[in-house]
């Protein structure tokens, strides 16, 4: 019987993947992982156990012109190279927006599709990949079922007040509201922190998912009452690449002064923004941090540390105090300096940060004095896939045998 699963998670310029052995009644339990990254520029594919071991690796020219569905191929090339075919139950896929239509995963089918693919303008820059991945499977394993994972689902269900904006109701009831992203890193953290600290995934909770997307989601009780990020994935923090919230006035402005086009904004809003835009060096917070002597470097990295500082402050207001705070996602976790600066400028909260267990990253970076508790989780978006899926899968043959 097939018991494998293969997870997705298919971004502009990186392919990652997992596999996960899959029990009736068990949570699914990893056994690889990996990730092709560089694609457009230095392509690598990776492969490593849970161990860490390095189970394959494969390097491609730039000049070969790969495409994404090529770097598919690959990836599934060496599944069927480790697991026999007849079992891979399925595989599941991370797809960033599903609209007021997609509030849980769902088994992928053409119809589906085609409304995913409306919504590609309000995700360009991961939407497209992520169905692309789809369509590839599609193709090269018609029978095998996909399923949907949604990074707007765990958003779904907070107020209406924390959706709406202050437009036409004309406009509300097309769709035009807050959505919220990064769901599957949310939903993660809550899990693993009810298993792991029970008290503090019943508080009141800021979780800083930061990364080349950058956002903040303030939960209770383990639930999604607000979060930073709104209709697009471009709203809220200042990102790698993205600017966050932005006056719309200025969109006008580069419209009506500027003569710019949609096109031309959206490049500018998505790919030269944010740490980019203002360094004018690179997106890439390691890049900054090391060339932290430069002033535009400084700069950028006080404007990143500076909005997170700002929303945390708002969105604590809305859910009325703040127990604990979260970090995870590349910058979260890996940043040390980033993390002692977003706690410095919340200190006026209560929050006192252990500038050892900080530089060594321990799992719980505050004080034991600290009216605010922190801690770092290394986000898993990978297992929350396999989890669905498996679950929607296994049901989906349950009730197929049901006469």
């Amino acid at each position: 019987m097939a018991d494998v699963l293969l997870s997705l998670n298919a971004g502009s310029s990186s392919l990652k993947f997992a596999l996960a052995h899959v029990r009736p009644g068990h949570v699914p339990v990893r056994i690889a992982h990996g990730i092709v990254e560089g694609i457009g520029t230095a392509p690598h594919m990776i492969v490593r156990d849970t161990s860490g071991r390095t189970l394959s690796e494969r390097h491609w020219d730039k000049a070969q012109g790969h495409s994404h569905e090529a770097f598919l191929t690959a990836v599934l090339d060496w599944v069927d190279a480790h697991i026999r075919p007849d079992h891979l139950m399925g595989v599941g896929h991370r797809v960033v927006h599903g609209g007021r239509d997609f509030t849980e995963p769902v088994l992928v089918d053409a119809a589906t599709l085609s409304l995913l693919e409306a919504l590609n303008p309000l995700a360009p820059l991961h939407q497209p990949h992520n169905l692309a991945a789809i369509r590839g499977i599609g193709q090269s394993r018609p029978d095998l079922p996909q399923v949907a994972c949604f990074d707007t689902a765990f958003h779904a269900h907070q107020p209406p007040v924390a959706t709406r904006f202050a437009i036409p109701r004309a406009l509300e009831k097309e769709g035009v509201r807050r959505y919220g992203f990064h769901g599957l890193s949310y939903e993660y953290g809550a899990r693993l922190l009810a298993r792991i600290d029970p008290d503090m995934a019943r508080g009141r909770l800021v979780v800083a998912h930061l990364g080349n997307g950058a956002s903040l989601c303030a939960i209770r009780d383990g639930q999604s009452i607000d979060t930073t990020m709104g209709f697009t994935a471009l709203d809220g923090l200042m990102m790698g690449t993205r600017c966050g919230t932005l006056d719309p006035g200025v969109l006008l402005y580069l419209q009506q002064t500027k003569g710019m086009t949609p096109t031309d904004i959206q490049h500018l809003l998505y790919e030269q923004s944010g740490l980019l835009g203002v360094s004018g060096l690179s997106g890439d917070m390691r890049d900054l941090e090391a060339r932290s002597d430069l002033q535009s470097a400084r700069e950028a990295i006080e404007l990143f540390v500076y909005r997170i500082v700002r929303e945390t402050g708002a969105l604590t207001s809305v859910i009325g105090g703040l127990d604990g705070i979260v970090f995870t996602g590349g910058i979260g976790e890996n940043s040390a300096a980033v993390r002692a600066a977003v706690c410095y400028g919340l200190s006026w909260l209560g929050v006192v940060m252990d500038p050892d267990a900080n530089a060594r990253g321990d799992d719980v970076i505050s004080l034991a004095g600290s009216a605010i508790k922190v801690r770092i989780i290394a986000t898993d978006e990978e297992h929350m896939i396999a989890t669905h899926s498996a679950a929607l899968i296994a049901k989906t043959r349950t009730e197929s045998l049901t006469p």
